[in-house]
């Protein structure tokens, strides 16, 4: 199902680079108290994990974006916002995002869902099958995420889930960071994926997989190239066009059978309005929510600049909150 958003952007913040960059620019969220976790992998690499929030309520994992980690405002907010609302909540770092370099040649990719299912296993042995775990998702992880929920189908470990600003077509995406003023942010993104590589050459032995140089690597100007260069090999992937093409997650949407709920703006700077579904390319389950703006993982409503209100801490916690009755409704009927 596509519906229309309750979103109301600020009458200050309607410009889509504006929604995207002002949380970035001007916000500093409290760091919520949590408990850092390392998880360790089947080959040997690892993960860190951030909880947050006590007791024997309702989990939901997050999954960050493109270079995210614990530090990133939506992050920080998010996470402040779920145990405001009763649930505990675990913030899953990508390998290589908290902050240290992962052992492994590999890293993380916008379809990287072998990881998301080792983690969603150990947390469904830890808290069983009656506690239900949600799923979040920002930007690549949440293009991640819907690939996940549309491949796991049946089997899947999650009980319900929400996608926000997900690039579900990765070529169409990754053409339209190359265009106009969204170009920063292909800037702003490809200098830390360069910068992260970099250091990672000089400690992890990649000359096996990558035919690169340090020189080679600082003369990538743009995503395609670097993905192709980079992020194709270290996964398996024959090229970049191979690479988009198995990993974007708008052909998976149809076969997701949880509940799930899809956040976008059609005015995202990171992606071609082309990048939205059809409704026939929805499963039963799914439903997205498009709002006319809202910018890239934006979402600013408020009356007055120095009062800025984050929708999306308010619209999540809501749906995971609407799941958690809903379901519970159905236990209680069926034990009666």
């Amino acid at each position: 199902m596509i519906k229309h958003s309750e979103f109301k952007p600020a009458w200050w913040a309607k410009n889509p680079h504006f929604q995207t960059c002002f949380a970035s620019l001007f916000r500093r969220p409290s760091t919520p108290s949590h408990r850092p976790e390392r998880l360790g992998l089947p080959d040997g690499d690892f993960l860190d994990l951030v909880w947050v929030g006590q007791g024997v309520g309702p989990l939901v994992a997050v999954f960050h974006g493109l270079g995210g980690s614990m530090d990133s405002p939506y992050a920080a907010g998010i996470l402040n916002a779920l145990n405001a609302s009763g649930f505990r909540a675990v913030l899953i770092h990508f390998r290589g995002c908290s902050g240290e370099l992962n052992r492994a040649t590999r890293s993380y990719h916008a379809g990287e869902t072998s990881d998301m299912q080792q983690v969603l296993t150990v947390l469904r042995e830890r808290i069983g099958f009656e506690t239900p775990i949600y799923g979040l998702g920002y930007s690549l992880g949440g293009n991640a995420l819907l690939k996940y929920l549309g491949e796991s189908q049946e089997k899947c470990l999650l009980d319900g889930a929400v996608a926000v600003s997900a690039p579900m077509l990765l070529g169409l995406c990754a053409e339209r960071l190359n265009q106009g003023a969204s170009r920063f942010y292909q800037w702003h993104l490809l200098r830390s994926l360069k910068r992260n590589l970099i250091l990672k050459m000089r400690k992890v032995q990649m000359s096996g997989v990558l035919s690169l140089s340090e020189s080679d690597v600082a003369k990538v100007t743009d995503l395609p190239t670097f993905d192709d260069r980079v992020t194709a090999p270290l996964h398996g992937f024959r090229g970049v066009e191979h690479y988009y093409e198995a990993c974007s997650s708008r052909q998976y949407l149809k076969s997701i059978v949880r509940p799930t709920l899809i956040l976008h703006a059609a005015d995202d700077p990171f992606m071609y309005p082309e990048v939205v579904p059809n409704q026939n390319e929805l499963g039963h389950d799914v439903t997205l929510e498009l709002s006319p703006q809202g910018g890239h993982v934006g979402f600013v409503s408020g009356e007055v600049p120095w009062k800025p209100v984050y929708w999306l801490e308010k619209r999540i916690p809501d749906y995971f909150s609407e799941l958690r009755g809903n379901q519970a409704a159905v236990v209680r009927n069926s034990v009666a």
